[in-house]
């Protein structure tokens, strides 16, 4: 099976305080074989990028209305008469607000859902598929008694 990738290289803006903010480039990712889920690579001038993966849905409702809980929250809000998408991050390591142009994000989303659409992402897994060949009899014997069919065979009373 052949898998799409869709990416977008997007700058976001770190939120320091109500008055500042700085320029984080940053890369969206969704892969058609993770299709539950979109990733964030941010780099912050460091040696390898901090990654985020969380819900492709979460992110899709989070452009229209608050969305999430816990260590990422999403949510449409205006800075200086703009719409952007808000990202709240929490981990161990510290909290992040991040804001993002709504044009583009929503654009890059949009190219995801022409990928997979929603409610077709467990099909893109090939689940149905892999456990259609573990229960499948293996060379005509049945594979779950040793090769001997359940009836006959066997070494019965020895």
């Amino acid at each position: 099976m052949t898998h799409t990738a869709v990416e977008r290289e997007l700058e976001l803006r770190l939120v320091l305080s109500p008055e500042r903010r700085i320029a984080v480039p940053a890369r969206l990712s969704y892969r058609s074989d993770d299709p539950y889920a979109v990733h964030i690579a941010f780099h912050i001038g460091s040696p390898s990028p901090v990654h985020w993966t969380f819900s492709r849905d979460l992110l899709v409702e989070g452009v229209f209305r608050p969305s999430g809980h816990g260590d990422v929250r999403v949510w449409p809000t205006k800075v200086d008469d703009r719409t952007v998408v808000c990202v709240a991050l929490s981990s161990p390591d510290g909290d992040a607000l991040l804001q993002a142009p709504v044009a583009p994000v929503s654009a890059w989303l949009e190219r995801t859902l022409r990928v997979v659409a929603p409610g077709t992402e467990g099909a893109q897994l090939g689940i149905d598929k892999a456990i259609g060949a573990l229960l499948a009899p293996a060379g005509g014997d049945d594979a779950r008694f040793g090769g001997r069919t359940e009836e006959g065979g066997g070494d019965q009373g020895a």
